[in-house]
């Protein structure tokens, strides 16, 4: 389960940050994760409550926001929404759509005391 290992290192991130501008505890940390990224949401909400048991961010509340997956169509030259990583170009019907969006996972925002 990736979902674990991404956690922890969110939970790096944040802890560093925290400790960094001087605060005691960590309220809110907010996430976009594209639909590509291949992320478990639901998975990667129990590691994040599991991994920041007795740390500066234990009890904050995980906020995610989706970013929906786009790509670029090699033939059309189109940029078109994706639901999967090697989707269809909707318009001429290729396969050759490199990812534009929604393959990312990044923190977004942190709310601290």
């Amino acid at each position: 389960m990736h979902e674990m290992s991404l956690a922890e290192g969110v939970l790096q991130l944040v802890e560093d940050t925290a400790r960094r501008e001087g605060a005691r505890r960590v309220k809110t940390v907010v996430l976009e994760i594209g639909t590509l990224a291949s992320v478990e949401v639901e998975a990667l909400r129990f590691c994040f409550d599991a991994v920041t048991r007795s740390s500066l961010a234990e009890g904050a509340a995980l906020e995610i926001h989706p970013v929906q997956g786009a790509g670029w169509c090699l033939p059309c030259g189109a940029t078109v929404p994706l639901e999967e990583r090697y989707g269809i170009c909707p318009r001429c019907g290729s396969c050759q759509v490199q990812p534009t969006a929604g393959t990312e996972m990044r923190v977004k925002e942190i709310e601290i005391d």
